[in-house]
Parts: structure tokens; C-alpha cells; sequence
């Protein structure tokens, strides 16, 4: 009679450790097969001050203004 609590216990361990298994891969509400280059994205209200879409320059610039002000080291006097 003492061996059903524990087979009881072992069963419910092993489903709860093979739930992990059947997880599936998360993504980011985008298709991996997205052939757009970032910089031709769309112009709106959120667009940083001075890039233009589908300007691979202006993007590059906004990138490294973007690093440059997320740099603790230069952000301190």
C-alpha cells in the first residue's frame, strides 16, 4: 500500500519533467525569412529626427547616435 503515494509522486515528477520537452521555439512577431533591409522601414511619428527610409546612411548615423548615447562612459562628465 505505501508503494501508490510514491508511484503516485514519480509519475507526476517524470510528466512535470517531460513538459519541458515539447516546448517550442519563441520568435519575435517576425518571419525569419524577411528580405527587407531594416533601413527601408516605414516613415512614422515614432521615426528618429533625421533618417530618411530606404537611406542606408542616415540609418547607419542613427545607429551609432543611438550607441553612442546608451555609452555610460561617455555619458559621464
Amino acid at each position: 500500500m505505501a508503494r501508490a503515494p510514491i508511484s503516485c509522486a514519480a509519475l507526476a515528477a517524470a510528466a512535470l519533467l517531460l513538459t519541458a520537452c515539447g516546448e517550442k521555439p519563441q520568435h519575435a512577431g517576425t518571419s525569419h525569412g524577411n528580405s527587407t533591409p531594416a533601413w527601408n522601414g516605414p516613415q512614422t511619428g515614432f521615426t528618429a529626427p533625421g533618417w530618411k527610409p530606404g537611406d542606408q546612411a542616415s540609418w547607419d548615423e542613427q545607429i551609432k547616435q543611438r550607441n553612442r548615447g546608451q555609452n555610460e562612459y561617455t555619458r559621464l562628465p
